[in-house]
């Protein structure tokens, strides 16, 4: 019985990678325990040089010491075959064959593109934040790193920085696992770049280049049973912004603006192009709106209603709401520098309190699923 005990203790452990129980990943090997007690366990890390590995080891060993009578714990940390690791990536899929994008219509995981007519507008830093908070309002949530040529969302969560480069996403046969920060399993060009431990280069592609990345970013990066996918986009309505609009027809669109009117302009054509595709326009964040000062003024740098003119201009077809307005915050830009959630770091702030109300809205609201309507799967 306490062998049993130590298996079932051991297979409740969950690889911090893949988020489920080394039981269910058929991780866990021979497992006995001898009359002075020591428990032997086997484990098989799904690859060389598992990243892993040494969070693994301390809570397996952690696991089986609770078990009653095991004084001991010798673990042997072995590698799966290459036929396992292919029955782990069969079951990672589900099924579905490999290079297929799992996020379709009848997925049960919402996609948001989150985009801007223009750049500067703070787009990504809204993007990571608003992940962030989706993760701490209790949903499972990846997010895809579209902008290619500006990529910057490793930073902002804290995935390496200036000096570092991001970690690199674990590999297991065709399948890539992303790196998690702030509950936020995500995926950026950027993670392939600056393997020197330099600072990330430069992308120069063009469209072809461009459309094959952001196919693999959905196909074969192993999101897993997520309930929002988000996607960040690049600004305007280039090659990116086609190729996500035909490979992911579906999807909801966010789109980002600043209160100013030559921003707001700019921005009405992002969701044009979104609806043209058939995606449709789940409403729009107005960011950099004004701040209110100690004194009781109001500090509207860009000045004010851009937001309301861009949801305003896209309500022709069907109704677009403003899902909030972020004001101008010190504390939001100097966190991300820092690499730093201002809704996890500084959660009182007044830019951080709005994030948190749009990311409250977005999750109460429902989308349309062959012509069912679903509501989005919160644990």
């Amino acid at each position: 019985m306490t062998a049993a005990a130590v298996r079932a203790a051991v297979a409740a452990v969950h690889d911090p990678e893949l988020r489920r129980p080394l039981g269910e990943l058929d991780m866990v090997r021979d497992v006995s325990v001898d009359d002075a007690g020591v428990a032997h366990v086997g484990v098989a890390l799904t690859i060389v040089g598992c990243p892993a590995a040494d969070r693994i080891e301390r809570e397996v060993r952690a696991a089986a010491l609770t078990v009653a009578d095991v004084s001991a714990v010798e673990l042997e940390l072995g590698v799966m075959t290459p036929a396992e690791r292919a029955a782990l990536t069969e079951k990672l899929r589900g099924g579905r064959p490999a290079r297929r994008i799992p996020f379709g219509p009848e997925s049960l995981t919402r996609v948001i593109v989150v985009t801007s007519g223009k750049g500067g507008v703070g787009k990504s830093t809204l993007t990571a934040n608003l992940a962030t908070a989706l993760a701490a309002q209790g949903l499972q949530v990846g997010l895809v790193d579209a902008d290619v040529h500006g990529f910057s969302i490793p930073a902002l969560l804290g995935l390496g920085g200036a000096e570092t480069p991001p970690p690199q996403p674990t590999r297991i046969d065709g399948l890539m696992i992303p790196p998690v920060a702030h509950g936020v399993r995500t995926i950026s060009i950027g993670m392939f770049l600056g393997a020197d431990g330099h600072a990330p280069g430069a992308v120069a592609w063009r469209g072809p280049m461009l459309h094959r990345t952001v196919t693999q970013f959905l196909a074969d990066v192993w999101f897993g049973d997520i309930d929002v996918l988000l996607i960040d986009m690049p600004p305007g309505t280039g090659d990116v912004a086609i190729s996500v609009g035909q490979l992911l027809p579906h999807a909801e669109v966010v789109v980002v603006t600043t209160p100013q009117t030559a921003a707001a302009d700019i921005a009405v054509r992002s969701g044009l192009v979104a609806r043209q595709t058939g995606q449709s326009v789940l409403g729009v964040i107005e960011n950099m709106a004004p701040l209110t000062l100690p004194d009781g003024t109001r500090l509207d740098l860009f000045g004010e209603g851009g937001g309301q003119q861009v949801a305003d201009a896209l309500s022709s077809d069907a109704p677009v709401p403003l899902l909030g307005s972020v004001p101008l915050s010190p504390q939001l830009r100097s966190d991300a520098d820092e690499g730093r959630p201002v809704v996890v770091a500084h959660p009182d702030d007044a830019a951080a309190r709005a994030i948190a109300e749009v990311a409250r809205a977005i999750a109460g609201t429902r989308r349309p699923l062959l012509g069912r309507t679903l509501p989005v799967r919160v644990r």
